[in-house]
């Protein structure tokens, strides 16, 4: 794929690696798709859960890391700042992290490309994760997700194969019986939706994927000047985003 180079850096890491990376602007290839739309529902128990009843498992690196990075970042606290030993302790913790970074990086890429390569437009939820990470019993999960991330890896990903991502208003859409449309409250533990009212039973990832689906689709139905700006965008908040129409390639050149 050919593109105009806009800019180049190198970045440095304290791994002791860098990498050229090249950003260019390159024409959206749209192509056919097997499937018009989806709503997705991010989680922790399941990474996404989409309507059709496909699940993504969350890998969770970081959490499965923790017990062999503990033993590195032991031996750094131990070591007297800014001597040699310390130096090789600090890169030997840092280059822990970044292989962590990467194998994240690598299952957001291969995820987001199948829902990509799948669906002409996705739903997802426009969630305020900042916020959400003040709950510090889940905060090092939800950072561990990189929804944020993962969100804005499908945005690019569907423009430049000529499809669309839209963010959706998330009140409710647990809560809410994709049924009959009626609150049903349940808390973080109470993995299943039942319904009192129309005695729907399904999973509770998948009942939100299908309120995000159906939310999704009604904004399609509005007309542009009567939907609210932050319904509108079809990719992430900038905050959060992979550029939508760059297409970034880097090369390790040097460690």
């Amino acid at each position: 794929m050919e593109g105009e180079v806009k800019t180049f850096t190198v970045k440095w890491y304290p791994s002791g690696r860098w990498y050229a990376c090249f950003s260019c602007v390159v024409e959206a290839q749209p192509r056919d798709k097997p499937f018009e739309d989806a709503g997705i529902d991010v989680g922790l128990n399941n990474y996404a859960v989409l309507n059709d009843g496909t699940r993504v498992k969350n890998p969770r690196l970081y959490r499965k890391s923790e017990k062999g990075l503990a033993r590195p970042q032991r031996r750094l606290t131990r070591k007297e700042r800014g001597s040699l030993n310390w130096v090789k302790a600090k890169t030997r913790v840092a280059q822990l992290h970044e292989r962590i970074q990467n194998r994240r990086n690598d299952f957001l890429h291969k995820a987001s490309r199948r829902i990509a390569d799948t669906y002409e437009t996705v739903y997802v939820e426009d969630l305020k994760i900042g916020s959400m990470v003040k709950n510090h019993c889940l905060a090092k999960s939800i950072s561990d997700a990189g929804w944020s991330r993962f969100i804005g890896m499908i945005a690019y990903k569907e423009e430049e194969s000529g499809g669309q991502l839209i963010q959706v208003n998330p009140r409710v859409t647990t809560q809410a019986c994709s049924g009959c449309g009626e609150t049903v409250p349940k808390d973080l533990s109470r993995r299943t939706h039942r319904c009192p009212i129309c005695g729907q039973v399904m999973d509770r990832d998948l009942n939100a994927a299908l309120n995000v689906l159906a939310r999704g689709r009604e904004i399609q139905r509005e007309p542009p000047e009567s939907r609210p700006v932050e319904e509108m965008t079809s990719t992430p908040p900038e905050a959060v985003q992979a550029p939508p129409v760059n297409q970034e390639a880097s090369l390790l050149v040097g460690r």
